[in-house]
């Protein structure tokens, strides 16, 4: 089959979309679209121009015999911006406070296009690093970790509260849950994760991170490095945070259950030179 130039186009352009931060040579696109590889290049020249002209993402070309391109999400300022704002504005409605001063998202959390997004601005800070693994802990942290899993093509690991048979043999830990000094327990499968792996771990919402410092304590059991926090909410909290490197999306100032009110602003996504 010959492809001509325009279908060669929208079939790259899709392979490269579905293997973020995966090499590819060359000679694969040159045989699967029976095109000479100086076609190919010129094709390529063209999808990286659109990609980076559009704020899609970049597509770096690797030099040598065992080289070839590769794909990496990232988003323009715009666009992350956008994001914040549409999760500022979908989180400030007052009928979303749950008795406490909780806020009600699982319906975000739910949403598949901006999940998709969300895991796009944090997999665009962690682009540059070395991330084997995405860690969450069950459950509401699970559609974010799939999200940034996809957009830099790496596997996720999910920590429960209790074990399950369908587990195998597990790792488990005490930690202290933040503001409310609980011990609690975490466990995760001995076949999740190998040794020396570097591990980004994420989570929905954070008051003073106790359960990221519960997953950062977990790493060590398995002799894996931490490679960065990812949060989309994080509290302003007037305890000192268990830790204090990390990114966020949104931060939530205060909740007034009287008036309805909830205070939101910009995370430290901008605040830590993230552009």
């Amino acid at each position: 089959m010959k492809w001509k130039r325009s279908e060669r186009l929208v079939d790259m352009t899709y392979y490269l979309l579905e293997h973020p931060h995966q090499l590819i040579p060359l000679t694969f696109f040159s045989e699967t679209y029976q095109s000479a590889k100086s076609s190919i290049s010129e094709d390529l020249t063209i999808v990286k121009e659109t990609f980076e002209e559009k704020g899609i993402g970049l597509l770096m070309t690797v030099p040598g015999a065992a080289g070839g391109v590769k794909y990496i999400p990232k988003m323009s300022d715009e666009e992350v911006s956008e994001v914040i704002q549409i999760l500022i504005t979908e989180l400030s409605q007052s009928d979303r406070l749950l008795p406490g001063g909780y806020l009600f998202m699982t319906d975000l959390l739910g949403n598949p296009e901006l999940m998709n997004r969300v895991g796009k601005v944090f997999a665009g800070i962690f682009a540059d690093q070395q991330i084997d693994v995405i860690m969450t802990v069950a459950t509401k942290g699970i559609s974010i970790a799939h999200a940034i899993a996809r957009h830099l093509n790496v596997p996720v690991v999910v920590v429960r509260r209790d074990s399950k048979v369908t587990e195998g043999s597990t790792v488990s830990i005490n930690y202290v849950s933040g503001s409310s000094r609980r011990i609690q327990t975490m466990v995760l499968s001995k076949r999740s994760m190998k040794s020396g792996q570097r591990v980004l771990i994420t989570d929905d919402f954070m008051k003073v991170g106790g359960t990221m410092n519960g997953m950062k304590n977990l790493l060590e059991e398995f002799d894996c490095e931490l490679a960065g926090i990812a949060v989309l909410v994080e509290a302003e909290h007037a305890d000192e945070t268990l830790v204090d490197d990390y990114y966020s999306l949104v931060k939530l100032h205060a909740v007034n259950e009287k008036d309805r009110t909830i205070a939101l602003s910009e995370g430290n996504y901008y605040l830590k030179g993230r552009n």
